[in-house]
């Protein structure tokens, strides 16, 4: 099951309480205040790891709290601090504050972790208070209480390319024809209902990793179909197919490429900036007149055109090379940069 939302409630551990106490020895007289401090209460950490690609366990697990620190001993024993709590979830994945909505960390590289909440301090002893003036402290302090927050997790999938378009655009049959992902494939609209992953590894180059996006419709960006839900997870990728259906009964391409476009741009503008391919899909049985029109058209436009069919294979290899020739060069021009 594929998740990308989840709100948990993180309570980090309170710290122990200061201890009061006095050294008492045989032969020993006035031995003085030897109370220990608390420990410190535990954190409570968000991980990030390349090892999921859900928010799947945030979903049945929504509470996380540590232990407190123990309280001080006797004899300047200091309490032991509580074990802190690591929360993994996926790279990707943004932590905000439910009450604010303030973004609290983007954890995007595996490993990258935050603090959400942290453990109490523990409280000091009798010990800590003792001066030339004040030789025989009876107080000490309680621990400092942990933090709590409800915190929303938003998981944003980290791919080089992402798939678009219209449902039925053919997304998921190219996803499985040049990788090993095996979406489901259907002749009906809305097929794919989750984002898939797929790592494609074209021969003599580096591999890189498509994401295919559920179909988009018009609306989209006010959460029509399965809009909004998933528009988010096209913000990570570098490089943007817009794949068309030319087949006669998919409407007119240039519309359709135009649309899915408007909703990006609606959604957030700067997808706009993000390089994209326009890539006809279908074309063994489209019609000739469909893909001349939208060559056309995106080629006025500046946009890269291919014409495929993930059947046939026509045109997938072509489209491939291109593809990963260009996530080299982004890669080299941002290095450079």
């Amino acid at each position: 099951m594929f998740v990308d939302l989840a709100k948990i409630y993180v309570k980090a551990g309170d710290g122990g309480r200061g201890c009061v106490s006095f050294r008492r020895e045989k032969y020993v007289p006035k031995g003085g205040p030897d109370g220990g401090d608390g420990g410190h209460g535990g954190n409570v950490i968000i991980r990030a790891t390349s090892q999921l690609n859900t928010l799947l366990d945030q979903k049945y697990q929504q509470h996380y709290t540590c232990k407190d620190g123990g309280d001080g001993r006797g004899k300047q024993m200091t309490g032991p601090d509580s074990p802190d709590i690591v929360v993994k979830v996926p790279a990707g994945t943004i932590v905000k504050d439910a009450e604010t909505s303030e973004i609290i960390a983007d954890l995007s590289e595996d490993g990258q972790e935050v603090i959400a909440a942290y453990g109490g301090r523990g409280g000091k002893g009798n010990t800590f208070f003792k001066s030339p003036t004040h030789q025989a402290p009876r107080f000490a302090q309680a621990g400092l209480p942990g933090e709590e927050k409800t915190l929303l997790l938003e998981l944003k999938l980290l791919a080089d390319a992402g798939l678009i378009g219209l449902p039925n655009a053919g997304k998921s049959t190219l996803i499985s024809v040049i990788s090993s992902a095996r979406p489901k494939i259907a002749d009906y609209p809305f097929t794919t209902l989750v984002p898939n992953l797929g790592v494609v590894k074209p021969e003599g180059r580096k591999s890189f990793v498509v994401a295919d996006i559920p179909g988009l419709i018009e609306g989209a960006h006010r959460g029509a179909g399965l809009g909004a839900q998933f528009l988010r997870h096209v913000e990570r990728t570098k490089i943007l197919l817009h794949l068309v259906d030319v087949t006669p009964f998919a409407g007119d391409p240039v519309e359709n490429f135009v649309n899915i476009n408007e909703e990006l741009r609606k959604y957030n503008p700067e997808l706009m900036n993000r390089f994209m391919v326009a890539v006809a899909t279908k074309i063994d049985a489209g019609e000739e007149w469909r893909i001349a029109s939208l060559r056309n058209h995106c080629i006025k436009e500046g946009y890269p055109f291919f014409a495929i069919s993930a059947v046939t294979h026509d045109g997938v290899g072509k489209l491939v090379d291109f593809v990963a020739e260009k996530l080299e060069e982004l890669k080299a021009e941002k290095h450079d940069f």
